[in-house]
Formats: structure tokens, C-alpha cells, sequence
């Protein structure tokens, strides 16, 4: 339960942050809108907490959703990041998507 109360504190505390930095130039787009090449221009500091705030939204945005597994995340970021290395132009949301449906399928 723990891990759960941390993770939608580290989701909140991602979004209140997001308004400054490299976030905040990133932010400006939509979600679905959102390339790879965007994501990794943001600040490194800044891309775990655009994961949360990505996953959370791709669990529908509902109070339940708003349950991030940290762990699940602390290992979706690197993954994520060498994925849209490869392919800059496509979707993060789609790469997002895609890729936290593998890790809960080995969780």
C-alpha cells in the first residue's frame, strides 16, 4: 500500500513540476502528439516523471489509475529511451503503450 501512496505522490509531484524546464517546452504538446525525438529532449532528470504522467494516462486517468508501479516505471524509462533512440519520429504515446503492456505482462 505504501508503494502505492508513493507512486501517485511521485505522479502529482511529476505533474506540478512539469511546469518548469525542458518539461514545460514538451508539455505544450499533447500526449498523443508527442514523439519519441520529444521525449528525448527532454531534460534526463525530467523523462522518469513524463513516463509516470504517460502511464498513468494510458490507465484511463481514472482515481484507481492513478496506481503507478515504480518499479514497473524505473524499468520502462531506459527501455523506453532506447526505443525512441531508434526511431525518433514515431509516437511516444504509442511506444508508452506498447511497452508498459510487456512489463505487466512479465509483472
Amino acid at each position: 500500500m505504501n508503494v502505492q501512496r508513493m507512486a501517485m505522490g511521485l505522479v502529482a509531484g511529476a505533474l506540478l513540476a512539469g511546469a518548469t524546464g525542458a518539461y514545460a517546452e514538451t508539455a505544450k504538446k499533447p500526449l498523443g502528439k508527442m514523439t519519441c525525438e520529444d521525449f528525448l529532449a527532454v531534460e534526463d532528470t525530467f523523462k522518469p516523471k513524463v513516463v509516470y504522467y504517460a502511464v498513468a494516462y494510458a490507465k484511463g486517468g481514472k482515481p484507481e489509475a492513478a496506481v503507478v508501479d515504480v518499479e514497473g516505471i524505473d524499468k520502462l524509462t531506459p527501455i523506453l529511451i532506447e526505443e525512441c533512440k531508434a526511431k525518433p519520429k514515431e509516437s511516444f504515446w504509442k511506444k508508452v503503450k506498447a511497452e508498459a503492456k510487456k512489463i505487466e505482462k512479465k509483472l
